[in-house]
C-alpha cells in the first residue's frame, strides 16, 4: 500500500474534462487534437499500432513527449503503454523507460487486472521518474479496467499507489469490457449503466482523483454522444475518454458548468452566507432548504469556472 504523504501527492492531479487517443504513430495529429481543444491527448502505443511498428511509435512518442517538455502547452499529454506482461514481450516496460520523462502528465495502464499489476507500474515509474530527475509521484498512472477481475477490484485498484488518477469505467461497443462482461451493447449503451455507476462509486472511495468515463464510438452520433456524456455526468464522472477531434467539444461542453448553473451556485453560496451571518444554519432557496454542506457543492462547481 502507497504512504498517505504519496496518496495526497495523486490528489492534486488536474480535471480532464476530454481525453483524445491518438494512434502513436501519429503524432503528427496532435496539433489538431489541440486546435479541438481537447484537455488531454493519449498516444496510444498498444492497440492502435501494429506490431511491426511498434519500435518506430515508441520513438515518435518519445520525440513528441521531449517537445511537450520543451514547448509546453495548455493539452496535457498522456501514452497508453504495451501491457507490463511477458506475454507481451516486455513492451510495455520498454515503452515506459523510452516517455517517462518531463512532459509527460500520465500513463494510461492497459489490461489491468488486480491492484499488483499497479503496484509494478508504480515501481517502474518511480525507477523511470528517479533516471529522468523527476520527483516521485508526479507521474499519474491511469489504469483501463478493461477485464472483469479488474472491474470487480476496482476499488483496491484505485488504493495501490498515490499517483492512480482519473479511474472509471471506459465500456464501449465490440472492445475488451464487452467480450470480458459478455454484454451486448445497445445504442445507447443502458445495459453498461450499473457498471460504471459501481466503478464511479469504488473510485470515489479509493480516493482516486477526477474519474472518466467513456468511450462513445460512433463518429457521427453526435446526438448519441451528448446523451452519453450527459449520463456519465449525472453519474458522477468528471470526463470522458474519445476518440475522434468532433467528439471534443461536445464532452467539454456536458463536463463544464454552464452559465445559469454557475450564476445559480453564486447565488446560493451568497444566500447561505447570508444565513450564517444571521446565526441560521440553513435558509430557503428558491424554494429548497440549503445550508453549507449545499453551498460547499456550489463552490466546488463553481470552480471549475472555465
Amino acid at each position: 500500500m502507497s504512504s498517505d504523504r504519496s496518496i495526497q501527492h495523486g490528489r492534486d492531479r488536474e480535471l480532464l474534462r476530454s481525453l483524445l487517443f491518438v494512434p502513436g504513430s501519429r503524432t503528427g495529429w496532435l496539433p489538431k487534437a489541440e486546435a479541438a481543444g481537447a484537455d488531454a491527448a493519449i498516444l496510444d502505443l498498444e492497440d492502435a499500432v501494429p506490431q511491426g511498428a511498434k519500435e518506430a511509435a515508441r520513438k515518435a512518442v518519445a520525440e513528441a513527449v521531449a517537445r511537450a517538455a520543451r514547448t509546453p502547452g495548455p493539452m496535457r499529454l498522456l501514452v497508453r503503454i504495451n501491457p507490463l506482461d511477458h506475454g507481451a514481450g516486455w513492451a510495455g516496460a520498454e515503452d515506459l523507460r523510452a516517455v517517462a520523462r518531463p512532459g509527460l502528465y500520465g500513463v494510461v495502464l492497459p489490461k489491468v487486472r488486480c491492484a499488483d499489476d499497479v503496484r509494478v507500474a508504480d515501481r517502474l515509474l518511480a525507477w523511470c521518474e528517479r533516471e529522468a530527475g523527476l520527483p516521485e509521484g508526479r507521474i499519474a498512472l491511469v489504469p483501463l479496467l478493461e477485464t472483469a477481475r479488474g472491474l470487480r477490484e476496482a476499488y483496491d485498484i484505485g488504493r495501490a499507489a498515490g499517483r492512480v488518477a482519473h479511474l472509471g469505467a471506459l465500456t464501449a461497443p465490440g472492445g475488451d469490457v464487452e467480450r470480458a462482461v459478455g454484454y451486448r451493447w445497445s445504442p445507447g449503451g443502458e445495459e453498461t449503466h450499473p457498471l460504471r455507476a459501481r466503478v464511479l462509486l469504488d473510485a470515489r472511495a479509493a480516493g482516486s482523483p477526477h474519474p472518466v468515463a467513456g468511450l462513445w464510438a460512433d463518429v457521427a452520433d453526435l446526438v448519441g454522444l451528448r446523451r452519453f456524456a450527459e449520463q456519465n455526468r449525472a453519474l458522477g464522472y468528471e470526463g470522458m475518454t474519445v476518440i475522434h477531434p468532433s467528439h471534443v467539444a461536445v464532452v467539454n461542453e456536458v463536463f463544464s458548468p454552464d452559465a445559469e448553473e454557475l450564476a445559480r451556485c453564486e447565488r446560493l453560496v451568497a444566500a447561505v452566507a447570508a444565513a450564517q451571518a444571521r446565526g441560521e444554519g440553513a435558509v430557503l432557496f428558491e424554494g429548497r432548504m440549503v445550508d453549507e454542506a449545499m453551498a460547499e457543492t456550489a463552490r466546488r462547481t463553481l470552480a471549475r469556472r472555465v
